[in-house]
């Protein structure tokens, strides 16, 4: 009877404990849920990128952080990206910063004509601009990087051998872009990317200042005939991927741990896969038929010197926002130290590109 007795209170405590070491353990976190607002389409090597960046996240936080993917301006609208990520509509944004136009004044210094020959090279600047100065502009918002277009040509419906080929033609240009456009002859027009291919097709314009890449990742190689290259005074667009800093700061240390790291290959990986995307750009036009423009040592001199107006114009703009000129043109001569410094690795490294010097050329 004494065992009987033994055995039931010996049960008797091993279901107590095992109520209390129930209910004592620790609830499960619920995951943090973050909305990532992109303004590419999802079949875009560059909207993949970003998309494999959450993925990873989800998979390297063991599903602690999951990410809503709102590819193609589904989310946000490309000119709202910024205000919507600092509002919190969205808590990570992908934009350019011509979308909204004097917004990031000092950062748009990297959209002006100076001669990038590559997609590679281009990242490479923008970053270290960033870094050098760390404008203002962005200091209630948390950089996740900076990245940058590979070099704008022009592809048009009509052909471009010459300067005055461009009068009369209204070509899709935001903001220090449309000045280029402007100091070529052309007339810009601001309008949304993604209106671009029924806007060719239609007639409303006659072409977009933009790379390469676009001749497949938005088909326009279906609609336009010419393209004509001018990597020496072309623009490019400055990128960002931002985060709000409420959402950032969300994140456990361990988290923010990851996190970091992410953002510091996926800055290294999107410099490749915007070097490599022209290669696909330039590819599909030939099977469209498009004619590739090259200009002649003579009528390029002329486009540079056309082209001169716009930094000019950029540093009286700036100064009149009060900062000196010393101040302004050492921007200037830094992106262009960094152009030099970026050309020569990318040629050391042997990385090809279809812009640039023949050194970068297959």
């Amino acid at each position: 009877m004494k065992r009987k007795h033994l055995f039931m209170i010996t049960g008797f405590i091993f279901i107590v404990l095992a109520l209390v070491c129930i209910n004592f353990q620790p609830a499960q976190a619920k995951p943090i849920n973050l909305k990532f607002a992109h303004i590419f389409p999802p079949p875009n090597p560059l909207s993949k990128v970003c998309e494999a960046f959450v993925q990873e996240l989800e998979e390297k936080t063991d599903g602690r952080v999951k990410t809503q993917f709102f590819a193609g301006g589904s989310l946000l609208k490309p000119g709202g990206i910024y205000k919507g990520v600092e509002s919190g509509v969205a808590d990570m944004g992908f934009a350019n910063v011509e979308h909204t136009r004097g917004r990031f004044p000092v950062t748009e210094a990297c959209d002006l004509p100076l001669g990038y020959p590559s997609g590679w090279v281009s990242n490479m600047v923008v970053e270290d601009f960033y870094n050098k100065f760390k404008p203002k502009e962005w200091d209630n918002m948390k950089v996740l990087w900076m990245h940058a277009s590979t070099p704008n040509i022009m592809i048009t419906t009509k052909p471009v051998r010459k300067l005055e080929d461009l009068k009369g033609m209204t070509i899709r240009a935001l903001g220090r872009v449309g000045e280029t456009v402007t100091a070529l002859g052309a007339s810009p027009a601001p309008s949304p990317i993604m209106e671009v291919y029924d806007g060719l097709a239609k007639g409303v314009f006659q072409g977009v200042n933009i790379p390469y890449e676009t001749l497949k990742a938005f088909r326009f190689a279906e609609v336009a005939k010419y393209a004509t290259l001018t990597w020496e005074v072309g623009n490019l667009y400055t990128f960002f991927v931002i985060m709000n800093p409420k959402s950032y700061a969300k994140l456990t240390g361990d988290i923010k741990e990851i996190f970091d790291k992410l953002c510091g290959r996926y800055k290294e990986r999107m410099a490749l896969v915007w070097n490599s995307v022209d290669f696909a750009g330039l590819e599909f036009g030939l099977e469209k038929g498009i004619e590739y423009i090259h200009l002649p040592d003579d009528e390029l001199a002329r486009w540079k010197k056309a082209t001169k107006p716009v930094i000019e114009d950029y540093v009286k703009e700036m100064k009149a926002k009060g900062f000196s000129e010393e101040e302004i043109r050492g921007w200037i001569s830094y992106i262009r130290e960094r152009i030099a410094f970026w050309s020569k690795k990318q040629i050391q490294y042997r990385l090809k590109s279809p812009t640039g010097p023949p050194e970068m050329r297959p």
